[in-house]
């Protein structure tokens, strides 16, 4: 009987996820331990392209106008379709890489540098991409890139983020960013408050406002936000303050019925201090995950061949958002999830951080790498499927 070809490559590439995995370990804990903020992953950047190089694929570094982006092709037997593994780099301000970039860079990473390494050329029509993407925390790299054409020509992409358990679904929020300043008028605090104007007791006010909001919002909504500048001195009447918010929502149009409802209450904090007020909300939205579950099973499947449990939803935590969001409503796209640390553990938190950088953490990014590697090459070697996923996400299936 005659070895199935996809069978045999698959077998290879797992390996050499195995070989690799001590050096994209390094690599991993290395990113990890030198955290850069969004647009300014130079050294994440360098290291993952310098790896990639040296298994054999193409790079191109800067791609899209971000310095820090890039774009590494391991090529097909010829023309075909193109799947891309996209990897993230950046930290969180001071608490480095608290949501585990340095997993997600590494394992996608690792997906296309053992094809390389494996199979010289994918052996199959078509070719793999590891699209290099910046500024996830706070910058939209992903949008940006997809303005500058970077995913033109991509038929499918996917990539795995680190969590306290293993999902191959798993929603997320759309975001509406923005910031709020109100403005007053100076004068000293004690001797002459009443000819002031309180630009802060506005501030104050909002988020009283915003809280008492909450209680007639939908229960997966979500508006949360700091003060970013509260004053400059105690004894002077503040006549500026300004502050960020996220309103989140399950959906785009909900998105902007909190941003209608946050400018009612941003005007109302201002007349009721006798302020001004100016909300600025940013053009670009974050579109909640569009699923696609034709992808996500195979991503499943591949976790079974490697024997990687899926763990099922517990229900205790919410959902967050991602600019990986914006892709998979332009094309076809999984965003599972991969334990990396124990159960209960929140991302964005100082216990998350430690945990990326754990021997937890380095068994889901192998498997994170395997799956994804596994999940691409069925793509590409069994064009049914690759159908069946743009069928789906031609029809709009709902989560």
């Amino acid at each position: 009987m005659a070895a199935d070809p996809l069978d045999e490559a698959k077998t290879k590439v797992a390996d050499a996820v195995d070989r690799l995995a001590d050096e994209l370990e390094k690599l991993s804990l290395q990113i990890h331990a030198n955290p850069e903020l969004c647009f300014k992953e130079e050294k994440a950047s360098a290291w993952l392209t310098g790896f990639l190089e040296k298994q054999g694929a193409r790079i191109e570094r800067g791609v899209g106008g971000l310095p820090t982006a890039f774009r590494a092709t391991v090529e097909g037997t010829g023309p075909g379709p193109t799947v891309a593994i996209m990897a993230e780099y950046d930290a969180l301000p001071n608490i480095g890489h608290a949501c585990g970039h340095n997993v997600i860079a590494t394992a996608g990473t690792g997906a296309g540098a053992a094809i390389a390494a494996a199979l010289g050329k994918v052996p199959f029509a078509g070719r793999v991409q590891v699209i290099g993407t910046p500024a996830e925390e706070g910058g939209a790299g992903k949008v940006k890139l997809m303005e500058a054409g970077v995913f033109k020509g991509v038929d499918a992409a996917m990539m795995i983020h680190g969590r306290c358990g293993t999902q191959v679904w798993r929603p997320s929020l759309g975001i509406v960013k923005v910031k709020c300043d109100f403005f007053g008028k100076a004068s000293h605090a004690s001797s002459w408050p009443w000819r002031g104007v309180n630009a802060l007791n506005a501030m104050i006010q909002l988020f009283v406002s915003l809280d008492q909001m909450r209680q007639q919002i939908k229960p997966d909504a979500r508006v949360h936000g700091i003060i970013t500048k509260g004053g400059d001195q105690a004894n002077i009447i503040p006549e500026h303050t300004a502050s960020e918010f996220y309103l989140r929502a399950p959906s785009k149009d909900y998105c902007q019925e909190l941003l209608r409802r946050f400018e009612g209450c941003a005007q109302g904090a201002a007349t009721a201090t006798g302020c001004t007020v100016k909300v600025t909300a940013d053009p670009i939205i974050h579109d909640p995950l569009k699923p696609n579950f034709a992808m996500a099973t195979l991503f499943g499947q591949n976790l079974e061949r490697i024997d990687f449990p899926v763990d099922p939803d517990d229900g205790e935590a919410g959902y967050g958002s991602t600019d990986c969001g914006n892709v998979s409503q332009a094309l076809p796209t999984i965003h599972p999830y991969i334990r990396i640390s124990p159960d209960g553990i929140p991302g964005h938190s100082r216990e998350f951080a430690e945990w990326a950088k754990s021997p937890l953490a380095r068994t889901g990014m192998v498997a994170g790498a395997k799956a994804l590697a596994l999940t691409a090459l069925d793509l590409l070697a069994r064009p049914d499927e690759l159908k069946r996923a743009k069928e789906e996400f031609e029809r709009g299936v709902g989560g």
